[in-house]
């Protein structure tokens, strides 16, 4: 804070500040649905399958962007209404939780994003085999490597983030998942056309490709929205971090309050998209609403 207070001094930029009603109101919208999503996944049986497992792990990573924003704004006000001080053990331990979890939060959606596109690739790509790469016990097993790792790293870095060691191959980390993401899209997309042809011959390939294509681009759709949503607040991490006087930098993170928002609604977005996408889901959804019919 004290960054930008000096940074907005030297510039015309205003800070732009979204109502800390908005913030609670996002944020609750995006926890509710995306508990929605796994309660749905646990009660229908057809629905415990490695895809939905990993779309579980998602729904889980935004509920935790959405939890961290909550519990920073309360922290916020807290310290404006004089309960809290910005320099106390105590609040310098709270404000190093949160950012952990924030940081778990950003991995556990890249990570979950990265295994939910290589489950299509396997779908897609390896269909007579799928069922035997990828069985349900190796996707949640995959599941625990990964959120160990964002676990670690998360703490790692929270403790550590003064450090250019830590900082430098955090900010890499962003865009090289997603290039690593991009590519494997474009991948799956240029040579499915040529991988239909191979399977033409069998009586479901069709309905079965069809239904795989789908898949991919629901999960570019994912791609999409977690861009738009998360880049923005990860480009003002990178700019507080090396240029935090620099004026066009100043400017840029004086809509600090938009991009937070961003990624709350990022957990709004993705469980619209599993039910608009998905009949299964739109299924098992109806049923839990009108259940007493």
């Amino acid at each position: 804070e004290n960054i930008s207070d000096f940074s907005l001094n030297i510039t015309d930029c205003t800070q732009v500040v979204v109502p800390e009603e908005v913030f609670f109101t996002v944020a609750a919208a995006g926890i509710l649905e995306n508990l929605l999503v796994l309660i749905a996944v646990i009660r229908n049986k057809n629905l415990h399958l490695p895809m939905y497992v990993f779309i579980c792990s998602l729904a889980i990573s935004d509920m935790l962007g959405s939890l961290y924003k909550t519990l920073e704004n309360i922290f916020i006000i807290l310290c404006k209404m004089g309960y809290l001080t910005r320099r106390g053990d105590f609040e310098k331990k709270l404000d190093d939780a949160m950012d952990s979890m924030f940081i778990l939060s950003l991995l556990g959606s890249i990570f979950s994003l990265l295994a939910i596109a290589a489950d299509r690739y396997i779908t897609i790509f390896y269909a007579l085999r799928y069922h035997n790469i990828m069985t349900l016990r190796r996707a949640l097993a995959i599941l625990a490597i990964i959120w160990t790792f964002c676990a670690g790293s998360s703490i790692a870095i929270a403790l550590f983030s003064y450090e250019a060691a830590t900082v430098i191959p955090f900010t890499i980390l962003f865009p090289l998942m997603m290039f690593f993401i991009l590519c494997l899209y474009v991948h799956m997309f240029l040579l499915a056309r040529s991988h239909a042809k191979k399977i033409a011959s069998l009586p479901t390939s069709t309905v079965h490709q069809r239904t795989n294509m789908k898949g991919a681009i629901t999960l570019t759709i994912f791609l999409g929205v977690f861009l738009c949503c998360w880049a923005p607040f990860v480009l003002h991490i990178l700019l507080a971090r090396f240029c935090p006087h620099n004026p066009y930098c100043a400017c840029y993170m004086s809509i600090f309050h938009v991009n937070g928002t961003l990624i709350m609604c990022n957990a709004i977005i993705d469980p619209m998209i599993f039910a608009f996408r998905s009949p299964e889901l739109r299924s098992t959804f109806k049923k839990m609403f009108f259940c007493a019919r």
